[in-house]
């Protein structure tokens, strides 16, 4: 879930209004909204309203020259001697610094915790770089850069790095090619094969628009036509037709919500908010055709790290039964299967308590060097 795309899809939803009556604000209104909002406040920002954030002994945010871009990284946690995690973003250019820091800021009293922008998304973003310098080498190369970067600051051998949609594929890749540098790889709701996500993600809607007599999904769904799709409108308009049916978010949040307090904590500022919508459309209409190159099935049979897929059960976006399908072949030295049975895309946003606790878990058995059997190497943890 890029908090671009999050954002596009809020709507005010007033307790006065019936059911199914909604107040729509235009992109340009609503930054208006939270400009003012943030204008209003005042004092610490806080993890709740009237309660200040409690001191975070390390806190840093820096940018970083990479090959001509300036990326941005932010690093947290309560204790510098914690194990290091780096979040891998979606999209590609959907930053989703915000809604980490929203739903999961509890991994900060665990680990330390590094959130990069990748080039091309959030603060990382550049409107005059050139679009072709978007690329899967480049961000691979940029992430190196990234890696090595915290090992030397936290004088760390390997870090966790835990990569959510197209921030697993790119983590499954890096991996493969730096084992040496990972403790462990998390894939949340990992794309494998975007060309077979698009056809699954297409199918489903169809099925669904089809079983719920939506003739105004099926007219747009025409309109778009079948994949594979190209260009950023058209990963879009899927993706907000899968929403529309709880394959992208099982059950709704409230967005217009998590936006104000996100600006009111001091998450996101208003006036990033249309450069987050501009970096995801530069991004994918920039990377969209080489993604549709590539199925991990193929080109990344085997990495010599423990792994660990977090897949959401209504996931028809990316599709966790791809995933499934890719764990079940993937060769590790270590590999684990955790379902969770109420999210669709998004189990950090979804079910965020159990993916903090299920994070600290899979961290614990890491640190102390704990090695299961070589029966449970491979099994699947059911959530409630």
């Amino acid at each position: 879930m890029r908090f671009s795309f999050f954002m596009q899809r809020c709507r005010l939803r007033p307790s006065s209004m019936k059911a199914g009556r909604y107040g729509h604000y235009s992109a340009t209104a609503l930054i208006v909204l939270l400009v003012l909002l943030a204008g209003c406040s005042s004092g610490p920002t806080g993890t709740q309203a009237g309660r200040p954030e409690p001191s975070v002994p390390l806190h840093r945010t820096e940018y970083l020259t990479v090959a001509g871009a300036r990326l941005f990284l932010m690093t947290r946690g309560a204790d510098r001697h914690a194990p290091v995690l780096l979040w891998l973003h979606g999209g590609p250019g959907g930053a989703e610094r915000p809604l980490f820091r929203y739903y999961n800021n509890d991994l900060e009293k665990h680990f330390v915790v590094a959130y990069w922008d990748q080039r091309g998304a959030g603060r990382s973003f550049d409107p005059k770089a050139d679009p072709r310098r978007l690329t899967v080498a480049r961000h691979l190369a940029d992430l190196d850069v990234i890696v090595d970067h915290l090992r030397r600051a936290f004088d760390r051998d390997r870090i966790i790095l835990v990569g959510h949609s197209w921030g697993g594929m790119l983590g499954l890749l890096y991996a493969q090619r730096h084992p040496e540098k990972v403790a462990a790889l998390i894939a949340v709701a990992p794309l494998i094969s975007p060309r077979e996500s698009q056809r699954q993600e297409y199918a489903f809607i169809l099925s669904e628009a089809t079983r719920q007599r939506d003739e105004a999904a099926l007219t747009r769904l025409r309109e778009i036509g079948p994949p594979p799709y190209e260009t950023a409108d058209q990963v879009l308009a899927i993706e907000s037709l899968a929403d529309r049916y709880g394959a992208v978010f099982h059950r709704q949040p409230n967005r217009f919500w998590v936006l104000v307090t996100g600006v009111l904590r001091g998450l996101v500022t208003p006036w990033e908010i249309s450069r987050f919508i501009r970096a995801n459309q530069v991004s994918l209409k920039a990377m969209t055709p080489e993604l549709l190159t590539l199925d991990l099935t193929r080109s990344v049979p085997r990495i010599e790290v423990p792994v660990f897929f977090l897949l959401g059960r209504y996931d028809h976006h990316a599709g966790s039964a791809i995933a499934a399908r890719y764990f079940k072949a993937l060769e590790a030295p270590e590999k684990r299967l955790i379902w969770f049975g109420h999210s669709a895309h998004n189990p950090p946003f979804e079910e965020p308590r159990r993916f903090d606790k299920t994070l600290e878990r899979l961290a614990r058995t890491l640190d102390t060097g704990a090695s299961s059997p070589d029966h449970l190497l491979q099994r699947e943890i059911q959530t409630p």
